[in-house]
């Protein structure tokens, strides 16, 4: 049986769930009800241009997000949505989850920034009890990573374990139908994105873990951090890992250091303090605590004019309580939540012509 059998993608019950996944949220939205208003022949047609290999992407709708730095996205059309649901979740999923180390933390089920943070959080008072506050961290970040990809490499890589030639036909399709540099970028957007990205940087954890044997070790995407009571060994692995990054076309940005573990690390939005007694306090940065100040402001706004509705503030209180559990936030939650009131403006009453 193959690893990445692309008759999986094809089926047409995957096509369905796949297409059930793909308009969570999204079934308000012109392009999701045109195509529900035709859903059958629409999946069977877009089943029969995948078995003939006659499938093409449609292209990309292109927005700007502030994350809180400036990033380009670009999104798939619905059709391209759904198959991508099931090429990720029918071939390149199972096949990955069995495949990538434990710490490679982003976007896989059961794991995420919450696992990635409550790892390094772990780390830090194992290293503590070993060897107390005499230690490092080496934190590593990716110059513009998925701007950086590269085609050639990503798809010489595929080509080494996809044994199905129309699946690895298929994703050097979906590789080659964006770039932002010839030969190079892969779409942000993208769930195939997500497991490429996770894929193309699989030999620094395998680097990391089973040749420099660093056991405290966790990377999210692009970022990833190492823990370790020699800066003598960490400097040593930041020469290896560095040569290995380069091989693969990419390179390490200013934020690449090693410094001593009594200091502040930041990682996925939260900054990390060791204290002399061994507990680990987790600060929201700066920039996210402005960030959510400025979201949630601007739905008491929305609300103030009746442009919407207080399930949709709930919604959000209710992520942002949920985000802030994640840290030691008590001070910051209380002193924004106990004076947000919500109201609306009061309107003249239309004055009937006499």
């Amino acid at each position: 049986m193959r690893k990445f059998d692309y008759d999986r993608i094809c089926d047409f019950g995957n096509l369905y769930r796949a297409y059930l996944a793909s308009r969570r949220s999204k079934r308000g939205t012109r392009e999701v009800i045109q195509f529900e208003m035709n859903v059958g022949p629409n999946l069977c047609q877009l089943q029969e241009e995948l078995r003939n290999q006659t499938y093409r992407l449609s292209g990309y709708y292109h927005f700007t997000i502030h994350d809180p730095k400036v990033r380009e996205i670009y999104a798939l059309h619905y059709r391209d949505r759904i198959l991508q649901h099931s090429l990720c979740d029918n071939v390149l999923a199972p096949y990955f989850e069995n495949h990538l180390i434990y710490d490679n933390a982003a976007c896989r089920t059961g794991k995420g920034t919450l696992f990635a943070i409550n790892r390094l959080n772990g780390f830090m008072h194992d290293h503590f009890r070993q060897h107390g506050t005499d230690g490092y961290f080496l934190k590593c970040d990716i110059r513009k990573f998925f701007d950086s990809i590269d085609h050639q490499i990503l798809q010489q890589r595929l080509a080494a374990i996809v044994d199905d030639p129309r699946t690895l036909q298929l994703l050097f399709h979906i590789i080659d139908s964006y770039k932002v540099s010839p030969g190079k970028g892969i779409p942000m957007g993208n769930q195939t994105s997500q497991w490429f990205a996770l894929f193309y940087l699989d030999p620094l954890d395998r680097l990391v873990k089973e040749k420099l044997r660093i056991k405290y070790y966790t990377r999210y995407m692009d970022d990833c951090i190492l823990v370790h009571h020699s800066k003598e060994a960490l400097h040593q692995a930041l020469s290896q890992m560095r040569e290995l990054v380069e091989s693969l076309g990419l390179s390490f940005n200013e934020k690449t250091q090693v410094f001593p573990i009594v200091h502040v690390v930041e990682y996925l939005g939260w900054r990390f303090y060791l204290t002399e007694t061994g507990a680990v306090v987790r600060r929201l940065k700066k920039h996210s605590k402005i960030r959510w100040k400025h979201r949630l402001r601007k739905l008491k706004a929305l609300y103030a004019s009746g442009d919407v509705e207080v399930s949709k503030i709930l919604e959000s209180v209710q992520s942002f309580h949920n985000h802030m559990s994640y840290g030691n936030t008590w001070k910051l939650y209380h002193g924004v939540m106990d004076n947000y009131v919500l109201t609306r403006e009061t309107r003249n009453p239309r004055v009937p012509p006499s």
